[in-house]
Order: C-alpha cells, then structure tokens, then sequence
C-alpha cells in the first residue's frame, strides 16, 4: 500500500517526467530510510535506444532512482523541507541483475549520516526479492 503516490513525491523532489523515476513511497522513517517504488514500463523514454532489440534499464537510471528515494528521505526531514537533494558521489556500486520493461523495482536508501547540510545513506534495488544494484551514496542539500 503506497504511503506516497507521485503527486505527493512532487511536493518533496523537484524532479519531473520523464526523469522522476519514484512512482510511490511504501515506507517512510524520518532521519532513517524512505522505500519507494518504481514501475519500469515498456513505454519509458529511454527503452527506444537502451536497446531496441533487448530493452533494459540503463544502470545509472537504477542508481538514480535509488539516490531519488534517498533524496526523499533526506527531504522529509522538517529542516530540508522546499530544499533540493543534489546527488554528490555513488560509492561501491554494484550491478547485479538486469532490470526489465515489467519489472517492480523497489528501492531502499537507509540514510547513514547527516552532517550538515550533506547526507550519505546505503541504497538497494530488488526486482521480486533478488538484488538488482547496491551502492553507497551522498548528497548535499542546496
């Protein structure tokens, strides 16, 4: 059951289509982790090149979308709020499986630490419980 459906996500991140890549927020803990989801359709933008003929989620559309949900949970905090996440360093990501058009998948970022106006969490993807991609993340907020 969606906590958040992508109107709501819009009063957090400035993001817009095609590259708001969160479609709903299932859990939210304020100073912890947010968990969100994100429907990978047949129809997304970037299937007409990535690849024609083997459509699959481009990688760095994966870590997006994992630092988007951190940008959400960063955001929420009441000092962030109206701020805008700027996502500064991905460390040991690891691509793991394949995302494909039909695909759910669910991402959690467990924010780390907050120093400042910076934020570094642990971010997974999942499609249908199997690890999609891992990394560490940091953002500041401006």
């Amino acid at each position: 059951m969606a906590l958040m459906n992508k109107e709501q996500i819009k009063e957090i991140l400035p993001h817009r289509d095609p590259f708001l890549l969160v479609d709903e927020v299932v859990e939210l803990v304020v100073k912890e982790k947010c968990v969100g989801i994100k429907y990978v359709n047949i129809d997304e933008y970037y299937f007409k090149g990535h690849f024609p003929n083997y459509p699959v989620m481009p990688g760095v559309l994966i870590l997006e979308t994992m630092a988007q949900v951190g940008a959400i949970a960063l955001l929420s905090i009441p000092e962030f709020k109206g701020k805008i996440g700027f996502f500064t360093g991905a460390n040991n990501v690891k691509w793991r499986k394949q995302v494909l058009p039909g695909d759910t998948l669910k991402v959690e970022t467990v924010l780390t630490k907050i120093r400042g106006s910076f934020g570094f969490g642990s971010a997974k993807a999942w499609v249908n419980d199997e690890l999609a991609c891992e990394a560490d993340i940091s953002f500041a907020i401006g």
